[in-house]
């Protein structure tokens, strides 16, 4: 049986008017039977957001969101369902169902937990203001804290004895128990007696659903203690990991002035946000931000600003967010970094320089990919073909981690457009907004030559249909004829039929230099497919390939006549034989498109120092080339990728003796 049944929920809506609840969050005006006001989904002028009492829901012209009570605080609080709930449960009087007895006595306990932890802050708060609290108080003045402050937040004093809140709870008939199972004392395992766990600290309460204190986070006065910070520990009411410091202030501050929340490291720099005027300030309770706590943001702002201090600390932690993040991103959910000057946290910036001076960091946040990317660039040394190699494969790593699909896509091709401008030679480079036909998208196989096109890019005459390549009717021209066009394709047609000889061979389908565009655009299409669900089958592939622009090419692939003679290339073939078959295409594709040119170099610096050499090397080069005759590539034993290399290698030889290397 539901906690909340149609009928509780109908009783509820009925002793509640929409105007009043959402009159809290807009201000309305009466026209008519209903009340108008500006959207709080949109930023306008002319109202445009009714309300009506009579049919108890809400409606919004512009932007068409429409709902009771209940949706509204979803939508506009990043409440949830049961948040707002009992939110408007406890506006309404209405005591909530429990769904069965263990469930009610769950309440019953959290209900007298909560009560003595606000018993327990309003002690705190009388302790601030008397003499025992003289020191926290000159320790907040210090720290330019003001009355309004103070009482915004509920800060408090624990006075240095052992038994102050105890003695004062136990005098409240709070029972021992509970006050332990609170978290406001320790009893020790030993059996002695239980003692007061907040001693000697300045006392910031920490707030739950409905606005109720669960929890206490601690600083101490004491330079030498041993925890500067300190906090309570998990009991029934508080779990560390799924709160956030001044969560429902700050959210509902989000939703007024629709601006991000922005998450501080402690207590005393969201402190300092409000009193410079900055009330959407949150903070997780001195650890690094968990899911749960991802999760909640997100429910109230799609793109949370995380401060951090400029320090390496500051960035480190930063780093942190960024991995924690990493895997949950969703369409819209990210998060932006704001880094202060080194060495400043929130509160310091302000009191040194003043509100103007934290906007101004604010409005400099990076978003996640920038963070993202600046830390892969600077933590590795990239002035090797084989580090950018290690670069490129991590980053494609880091993309697979991302579970949602649109996501993953989307930051494959920004890291590969990233990577193409910081590594493509600047001639090489295509001008402007031709990157979605020339960009080297590793993720879209591009390798130094810029295998793939980018999905979604429009030309100068298209509306949305993508870049699309028609497929060539006869070689391309300064392609060296059919052969070359088919020793391209049979790789296209063996991952197209074989998707796990992707996965088998990922470096070297990343790295393949195509000549032929159409080739080169399907590759990609390939690769961006196969990284972005490494689980399609080949029917999976064709289907998806069949709707991209590359369609063409590949219907030309999969229907020529030449490539359909090889056996390897077919469906059924087995994957070892594929796997054969890719290898020794490889390695004459490698030969033509990169060692020749080699040799020739090579050869050429020989000629020139005399005949003997020139006669050696040559004797090598032509080892070299009949080794590589095509035909081979369907031999049995499949041994021409280590002719070649030996062959290449006794060409190095000649060249080193010769010049004495």
């Amino acid at each position: 049986m539901p906690r909340f049944t149609p009928e509780f929920l109908d009783e509820l809506k009925s002793r509640l008017r929409p105007s009043d609840v959402i009159g809290r969050f807009v201000k309305l005006k009466k026209r008519g039977n209903a009340w108008w006001g500006l959207s709080p989904f949109k930023p306008e002028k002319t109202p445009s957001f009714s309300v009506d009492d009579r049919r108890g829901t809400y409606h919004c012209f512009s932007t068409q969101n429409h709902g009771d009570i209940i949706t509204f605080l979803i939508e506009t609080q990043g409440m949830t369902f049961p948040e707002a709930v009992e939110r408007l449960a406890a506006d309404a009087g209405l005591e909530l169902p429990a769904e069965n007895p263990e469930a009610a006595a769950r309440a019953e306990k959290a209900k007298g937990l909560a009560e003595a932890c606000a018993a327990a802050a309003k002690f705190y708060q009388a302790m601030l203001h008397r003499a025992d609290g003289r020191e926290a108080m000159d320790y907040l003045r210090g720290r330019e804290i003001t009355d309004a402050q103070i009482e915004a937040f509920a800060i408090g004093f624990a006075p240095s004895g052992r038994n102050a809140l105890k003695d004062y709870l136990l005098n409240k008939d709070f029972p021992e128990d509970v006050l332990v199972d609170a978290g406001l004392l320790i009893k020790p395992e030993d059996g002695g007696a239980s003692y007061d766990r907040f001693r000697n600290r300045i006392m910031f309460p920490i707030l739950g659903g409905r606005d109720r204190v669960i929890a206490f986070g601690g600083r101490a006065l004491d330079p030498n203690a041993r925890a500067k910070y300190l906090n309570s520990p998990e009991t029934p009411l508080f779990h560390k990991g799924s709160v956030l410091y001044n969560f429902n202030a700050a959210r509902a501050a989000s939703a007024e002035d629709k601006q991000p929340l922005i998450v501080c490291e402690g207590y005393m720099d969201v402190i300092a946000l409000w009193g410079a005027g900055i009330k959407r300030g949150v903070a997780p309770l001195g650890t690094a931000l968990t899911e749960d706590q991802l999760a909640l943001l997100w429910r109230s702002s799609d793109e949370p600003i995380l401060c951090f201090d400029g320090d390496s600390a500051g960035v480190s932690a930063a780093h942190r967010s960024v991995d924690r993040a990493l895997p949950m991103l969703k369409p819209g959910k990210s998060l932006n970094f704001a880094f202060l000057p080194e060495g400043q946290d929130p509160d310091d910036l302000i009191r040194a320089e003043g509100a103007a001076a934290m906007t101004e960091v604010l409005g400099k946040a990076r978003p996640l990919v920038d963070v993202l990317w600046s830390r892969e660039i600077s933590i590795r040394p990239l002035d090797t073909p084989e580090r950018r190699a290690a670069l490129r494969s991590h980053l494609r790593g880091l993309v697979k981690e991302i579970a949602d699909k649109d996501v993953r896509g989307a930051y494959g091709e920004e890291l590969s457009r990233r990577l193409d401008a910081e590594f493509r030679p600047p001639e090489r480079r295509p001008a402007y907004g031709e990157g979605a036909r020339q960009g080297g998208n590793p993720f879209r196989g591009g390798g130094p030559g810029g295998q793939a096109g980018w999905r979604g890019q429009k030309g100068p005459n298209q509306k949305g249909q993508g870049f699309r390549y028609a497929a060539p009717a006869r070689p391309t021209p300064g392609l060296k004829g059919p052969s070359q066009w088919a020793r391209e394709a049979s790789f296209i047609l063996a991952a197209v039929n074989h998707p796990a000889i992707v996965e088998r061979h990922e470096d070297a389908f990343f790295g393949l230099e195509l000549a032929d565009p159409g080739l080169k655009a399907l590759l990609g299409e390939i690769l961006a497919a196969i990284s972005t669900d490494p689980t399609l089958d080949s029917a999976g592939l064709k289907s998806h390939l069949s709707q991209t622009g590359a369609a063409g090419i590949l219907e030309r692939v999969t229907q020529d006549p030449q490539l359909k003679k090889h056996w390897r290339l077919r469906p059924e073939a087995e994957i070892g034989e594929v796997e054969l078959g890719f290898q020794n295409a490889l390695a004459h594709h490698l030969f033509e498109s990169t060692l020749k040119q080699e040799v020739a170099r090579s050869a050429s610096q020989i000629f020139t120092e005399g005949d003997g050499a020139w006669k050696a090397a040559a004797a090598a080069r032509e080892e070299l080339i009949n080794s590589s005759k095509p035909e081979e590539a369907e031999g049995d034993e499949g041994d021409s990728p280590r002719r070649l290399t030996d062959a290449l290698e006794r060409m190095k030889q000649t060249v080193d003796k010769k010049f004495g290397r």
